[in-house]
């Protein structure tokens, strides 16, 4: 039977991947550098409050699509560490996801701070 958490070793254990993504995956540390820029080109220019939300909800998108991308290649590099044609469709996989995202955030960052810029 598995052991239950407690909120507080949960939240440790979150932390922890929060900060191994950090040190470990450099696109994550571009990451970060935008979710806390952008909020503050927000703030700057006045946006809405939905506008807020947004962008809130668009930034913890691809800051969640790239941990389980980060997440999804570990597990396969660790149960399979030679090079495997299928291992590598699913990194890609993976990886289209976290640019699908980021993409996406992209349009959405345009289409609501561009106007404030002109």
């Amino acid at each position: 039977m598995l052991k239950r958490q407690n909120f507080s070793s949960s939240l440790r254990c979150a932390l922890n991947g929060f900060w191994v993504a950090y040190k470990e995956e450099p696109n994550f540390k571009t990451e970060i550098f935008f979710a806390i820029l952008i909020p503050y080109l927000g703030y700057h220019f006045g946006i809405s409050t939905v506008e807020f939300l947004i962008i809130t909800l668009t930034i913890g998108f691809v800051l969640a699509t790239e941990l389980l991308n980060t997440a999804l290649e570990e597990i396969c590099d660790k149960f399979h560490p030679e090079h495997d044609p299928r291992i590598e469709k699913i990194k890609d996989l993976a990886a289209a996801a976290v640019l699908v995202s980021s993409v996406s955030a992209v349009i959405v960052g345009l289409i609501i701070l561009g106007p404030y810029t002109y």
